[in-house]
């Protein structure tokens, strides 16, 4: 399947940056970008790339309180820490322009959404963005601002009335299953290791939303050491039965890359090759549902060499229509250039070697196995309440 696809891009991007040493290293984006641009990933014709415009106060609002917004602003400015708003942390610390630069991710994520929503584009991305973390009056987890919730409200304010959010992090999609907890317009779906073993310590399968949006917050939490096979039997198992039950209009995810075994702060297995499968089983799925209406973001992962530009550069591709072969050499000028911006040597290929296999929960389920006793929870939490019947 092809379509069109607008990624949001300019270097301003990379002044999101919380300064030396922080895990969320602008290097892993710039680094993709690069990747991208030397498999020729950007060069086709069926690739745009469109400068962003920062978030205006009224769009940031649409997510954050006023207050909050301003007290970014100011830590911006002076230097200083806000405790109230999570501002001045070791995971947020303040750095000059803070509000700026956040207002350009979250600006960026908008273009991405503007374009899908009003047919300029089939995909559109953003991969600097996915800063799934942030709060109504709080930054978490390296987010300020909450781009992925900035655009779903500004999409449910053009008209949509149902968007489908997957979130495949390693941690849970908390803020914005936070900001969409009673409203059933938009079903959250988060894929992530146990909140026993990972911040933010949510996403237990029991948080279904509450109000009129019970059953369309979805959590599926799976045990610390998952690797390829149980992730996407987890993933095939809930998500795509739940995105068709629902049927939205627009597919929005986020595609953070921790997962992957080589990741410093987490603790799954997986591969390249096992987040590339799920990337296409994304795309195919917004072109099921949603007409090919889908907006993709970034998010976490924090092996800047050897996982996020590969993984990310693999995504582009896939929204692109034109999947790369996993098996395809890592150019030789990159793979310099990621020594010369890092110290690391870079990957040789474009994939670990790894079959990114698995075994449909069809086939039978084992209560005993981990990740079965994962995905029963989940499933036991909400499909009833879409009209479908829980694996037994």
């Amino acid at each position: 399947m092809t379509g069109s696809l607008t990624l949001v891009w300019d270097e301003a991007l990379a002044k999101y940056d919380f300064g030396p040493g922080h895990p969320l290293a602008p290097v892993r984006v710039e680094l993709t970008i690069a990747l991208a641009r030397e498999l020729g990933v950007l060069a086709r014709p069926e690739v745009t790339v469109l400068a962003p415009a920062s978030a205006q106060m009224t769009e940031l609002e649409l997510v954050h309180d006023a207050d909050y917004i301003d007290a970014v602003r100011q830590a911006g400015l002076d230097g200083r820490g806000n405790g109230r708003y999570g501002l001045g942390t070791p995971d947020n610390p303040v750095f000059p322009g803070m509000h700026e630069a956040s207002a350009l991710v979250a600006g960026a994520t908008l273009a991405a959404a503007r374009a899908v929503w009003r047919g300029e584009t089939v995909h559109a991305a953003n991969i600097a963005g996915g800063l799934h973390h942030a709060m109504r009056r709080s930054a978490s987890g390296f987010c300020v601002y909450n781009d992925p919730a900035i655009a779903i409200r500004w999409m449910l304010a053009e008209g949509a009335e149902r968007i489908a959010y997957v979130d495949l992090d390693v941690h849970h999609g908390d803020g914005v299953q936070a900001a969409f907890y009673d409203d059933p317009r938009v079903m959250t779906i988060s894929l992530h290791e146990h909140p026993a073993t990972l911040f933010p310590g949510t996403g237990l399968a029991s948080e279904i939303g509450c109000g009129d949006g019970q059953g369309y917050a979805v959590n599926v939490a799976l045990p610390a050491g998952t690797g390829d096979a149980g992730w996407l039997r987890a993933f095939d198992a809930v998500v795509p039965p739940l995105l068709r039950s629902f049927a939205p209009e627009v597919l929005v995810s986020q595609h953070g890359c921790d997962s992957h075994r080589l990741d410093p702060l987490a603790n799954l297995e997986l591969s390249v090759d096992a987040q590339r499968r799920a990337q296409l089983m994304v795309h195919d799925l917004a072109h099921e549902l949603t007409g090919g209406k889908w907006l993709l973001t970034g998010g976490g992962g924090y092996e800047l060499v050897q996982v996020v530009p590969r993984s990310w550069t693999h995504l582009l591709a896939v929204a692109a229509g034109e999947p790369i072969d996993p098996g395809l050499p890592v150019p030789e000028a990159w793979r310099a250039l990621a020594v010369e911006r890092t110290g690391e040597d870079a990957p040789t290929r474009m994939t670990d070697g790894a079959p990114a296999t698995y075994i449909p929960i069809t086939s039978g389920v084992d209560p005993a196995d981990r990740v079965d006793a994962a995905i029963i929870n989940t499933c036991r939490a909400v499909f009833a309440r879409h009209g479908l019947s829980a694996p037994m």
